[in-house]
């Protein structure tokens, strides 16, 4: 698939903004343009941006009801009441109830946590946890990273003498649930400055205001900031504002002093010697977290995660590795059961959307599956297995498209939904698939853009390789943490040639490693391309390349260079 190459470009009057920071910073303006791209128009900004500081916090008492969960969590633990920490079975929900069981299990002994089964409870409160809150007397439950929508759950949750403090990070209906208070940021009457917490943050900023009231240093609760980078990289929630600073730092304490659990995670990575990056956590940490509620029970995550145990940590952390390698069989699997089905139906070709159902496929890996197909076919893609007599699935987008507002405008042939603009949950009965399947593509047909219906690559700047000197990459360095909101640089060179030295490498040959010049310096610069050897032999024959690539530092024989990673390569027609 051939990708679009979208250069973005400033107005006259960021140009002027541009010079200004250039100046002000003694930056070149390459970076100035890049901060001013990311809504950094000041020095002030630039200092904040640069310089993330957890006094930047906003008061918690900004969100709608925190006093409420407060007085709420406070009056339980002076009469003592069993408390049950409830959270959803990804990673942002057992970063969530590990974060808010660590905490208040320092300073309060009757609190214990759970996790729904996906495969017997489904996505959310269930009847059964409540059932099991009710039966063991927990008269206060704290659920993370979802409820938003359990309305008549929570009613229930009354009726059994069991009170809800709901935290969640998801889209609201218009309508609440009955909870003592519903913490959610995108509440249409939430005042709070930042609208983008994981779930796992809506959990620390309640523990934020705990602390307040109970005068506990904040000092205590900077040891989780581990969790709540995970949550942060691995919910792809923006990495601005709020989220960037407490990123920051929970990206410190894991590169710094890492809890028990999380170190166990890190060794069977590899990473354990590593700086760890948002990235690291995207395709590796994440994804073992993920796959104990996939594979098996996502109970066991959070065993890990609060566990103060090495051996304890050591042995789990293997386990849960195991399972993530049985995910990697399942999902590959299943995609290619799912791709099967889209090739044999002709009607795809023409449609904008794709929906796959098939009965017995795993629950536990279909959202995965739901993003290779986004990926394969660019399409907003939903997959369908059969779950509680439902056929339940997940949805994920392609840049720009809504792909929760589509789910919503079928909203009368679904059981349950919930999400975000990019990846969402549904379940419906059986007989409205094939109905939802032809809704679903009519919304997406009429309202999805041209420029959303191909992968489109944004450029950042133009450089040329003389641009690219030691403080240049030194100073790129600082705009990390990298995610939404402040994705790293893509950066394009034209007129590139082969210093001579480019070669093919990988088992198959399959990936090129580069070296290259271009008219503006001798340096020469090294680069890899992954599956792109089908540019070899022009390279070879000294013919011109444009280049679209992120600059990352290669260390190795414990030399650290500067390298290009080849993101996208296109033959000079000029």
């Amino acid at each position: 698939m051939i990708n679009i190459w979208y250069y973005r470009t400033l107005t006259e009057q960021q140009i002027e903004v541009q010079k200004k920071l250039a100046e002000e910073l003694s930056i070149s303006p390459i970076l100035s343009q890049l901060l001013v791209q990311r809504d950094i128009l000041t020095f002030e900004d630039a200092r904040s941006f640069f310089r993330p500081d957890l006094s930047d916090l906003h008061d918690p008492f900004l969100m709608a009801d925190m006093q409420n969960a407060v007085n709420r969590l406070t009056l339980a633990m002076e009469k003592n009441e069993k408390i049950l920490v409830y959270g959803d079975y990804d990673v942002d929900g057992t970063t969530s109830v590990s974060l808010v069981y660590k905490f208040l299990k320092q300073f309060y002994s009757n609190v214990d946590f759970y996790i729904p089964d996906r495969y017997n409870e489904g996505y959310g409160i269930s009847i059964l946890g409540i059932d099991y809150a009710a039966a063991n007397d927990y008269k206060l439950v704290i659920a993370l990273d979802c409820g938003i929508k359990a309305i008549e759950k929570v009613k229930y949750a009354t009726t059994q003498g069991v009170d809800f403090i709901i935290c969640d990070h998801h889209t609201p209906d218009d309508q609440l649930p009955p909870a003592v208070a519903v913490l959610d940021p995108k509440r249409i009457d939430c005042q709070y400055p930042y609208k983008h917490l994981s779930g796992c943050g809506v959990g620390f900023k309640l523990m934020q205001a705990f602390a307040i009231t109970n005068n506990i240093d904040f000092s205590q609760l900077t040891p989780l900031l581990d969790l709540l980078a995970l949550s942060i990289a691995s919910d792809i929630v923006p990495i601005t504002g709020e989220n960037r600073i407490l990123a920051f730092f929970g990206l410190k304490q894991i590169n710094t002093n890492p809890s028990v659990g999380l170190k166990g995670i890190l060794d069977v990575c590899g990473l354990a010697d590593k700086e760890i990056t948002i990235s690291d956590i995207v395709f590796k940490i994440g994804p073992r977290i993920n796959a104990s509620g996939r594979m098996k029970l996502a109970y066991e995550a959070v065993e890990l995660l609060v566990s103060t145990d090495h051996v304890f940590a050591k042995e789990k952390s293997g386990t849960i590795n195991e399972y993530n390698n049985d995910r990697k069989d399942l999902d590959k699997f299943i995609t290619d059961e799912a791709i099967a089905l889209i090739v044999a139906d002709k009607r795809y070709a023409e449609r904008r959307s794709i929906v796959v159902h098939k009965p017995d496929w795993h629950k536990g890996v279909i959202g995965i599956v739901a993003s290779r197909l986004s990926e394969e076919y660019y399409k907003p893609s939903i997959v369908l297995s059969n779950s509680n007599g439902l056929a339940s699935g997940s949805a994920r987008s392609v840049s720009g498209f809504d792909i929760y507002k589509a789910i919503d405008s079928c909203r009368d042939l679904l059981e349950n939904f919930g999400g975000h603009m990019y990846a969402a949950g549904l379940s419906m009965k059986e007989e409205n698939v094939l109905e939802f399947t032809e809704r679903f593509e009519k919304y997406v047909s009429e309202n999805i853009l041209l420029e959303q219906t191909y992968p489109q690559i944004d450029i950042d700047a133009v450089l040329e390789f003389k641009d690219i000197t030691p403080k240049f990459f030194r100073v790129l360095k600082q705009f990390a943490p990298f995610g939404p909101g402040n994705m790293k640089p893509i950066f394009v060179s034209k007129k590139v040639f082969d210093y001579g030295t480019s070669r093919l490498v990988g088992k198959e040959q399959e990936h090129l490693k580069l070296e290259l010049v271009d008219s503006s310096c001798e340096n020469v610069m090294n680069g890899i391309a992954f599956r792109m050897h089908e540019y070899n032999d022009h390279l070879k024959a000294l013919n011109p390349l444009d280049i679209c690539y992120t600059l990352e530092e290669n260390s190795f024989n414990g030399n650290t260079t500067t390298q290009l990673m080849i993101r996208d390569i296109k033959i000079d027609q000029n």
